[in-house]
């Protein structure tokens, strides 16, 4: 199988990984990219634990990358996440620095385009794969005016955070393609199997993006507990309540359903999002599997998992639906 995608970042299959933060780690990024695709190390990948050190943060990112490389000869990425404030965003600098000593051939740029990041990630040999929460057509086109190597069409129908604006998938997607001159879009939000992978490439799209496929991995290290009761969950189950940026859905629980009382109740986003633990949430939810203390986060797609499969055997499915 080859296409752009495959040309661009050196991989056999146009199959992304999200970085997913916490809940990645070496042993499912290598497994990815064993099995043809690209696997992503998100932030706090292969941790446990919360640190308020930059410098420990970057140490284990660093750590974890070794890991990888002992388990995979293969190409695989780091998430970069700049603010585009270079007064409070002391997180970039390091990142990049890490990214260029450990030579991580691509990153998964999530945040707003900084020109000169696109050009300095360029001249250190960086494939960029642009996605932004909230895509549109102003944000394609002044990606692909900047250089971005791929841009990712996020879909409502994503886990984790979802986009402001409730555009799915099979809208999203062609309204990027369509929107860019030249630059491949890869799908996301949904993609689990051969029939949704098959979609987006009707639609125009030369890659799939995706996340909750994955966390339902034997390798992933999502908790057991979350990951029993993802396979008997479909998208009607799924609970959707306000939070910062905009909403965010979960698999029932104690304070998953709290969440969405309080939703129903008239409470702020910014209400929500301080109850539901902020971003550590999803760490107690979903890597502790504690849904008293956390969340669980999953795309719509979830609808078409029903056994917890090997990596390789999700590629598999996948790549069923992608053309040859």
């Amino acid at each position: 199988m080859t296409n752009r995608i495959c040309d661009i970042l050196g991989i056999e299959k146009p199959i992304i990984q999200g970085p997913l933060l916490w809940l990645t780690d070496a042993k499912l990024v290598a497994a990815v990219s064993n099995a043809g695709g690209l696997g992503m190390l998100g932030f706090n990948a292969g941790q446990t634990t919360v640190t308020k050190s930059l410098d420990e943060t970057i140490e284990r990112m660093r750590t974890e990358i070794h890991k990888t490389k002992a388990l995979t000869d293969k190409p695989f990425g780091l998430n970069f996440g700049p603010t585009g404030d270079p007064k409070t965003d002391t997180f970039t600098r390091p990142t990049l620095d890490l990214i260029y000593a450990e030579k991580i051939p691509v990153v998964a740029y999530v945040g707003p385009i900084v020109p000169a990041l696109f050009k300095e990630l360029h001249e250190h040999g960086v494939k960029i794969v642009y996605r932004y929460i909230t895509p549109s057509v102003e944000n394609a086109q002044e990606a692909e005016a900047n250089g971005a190597d791929i841009i990712v069409a996020t879909g409502f129908d994503e886990g984790g955070t979802v986009p402001e604006r409730t555009v799915g998938t099979l809208s999203i997607v062609p309204l990027l393609v369509d929107a860019v001159d030249h630059t491949p879009i890869m799908a996301a939000g949904g993609i689990t199997d051969a029939r949704t992978a098959k979609a987006a490439f009707a639609l125009g799209a030369e890659g799939v993006y995706c996340g909750t496929a994955f966390l339902m991995s034997q390798e992933s290290r999502m908790a057991e507990n979350i990951k029993q009761q993802g396979v008997t969950t479909n998208a009607d189950d799924m609970l959707m309540y306000r939070s910062e940026p905009a909403y965010y859905r979960s698999l029932p629980g104690e304070l998953p359903n709290h969440l969405l009382e309080m939703n129903q109740a008239g409470a702020t986003g910014q209400e929500i999002f301080k109850a539901s633990n902020a971003y550590d949430g999803m760490r107690q939810g979903m890597l502790v599997g504690d849904l008293s203390k956390g969340y669980a986060s999953f795309g719509l797609g979830i609808s078409n998992i029903h056994t917890i499969d090997p990596v390789q055997t999700i590629v598999d499915r996948i790549s069923a639906g992608i053309p040859a």
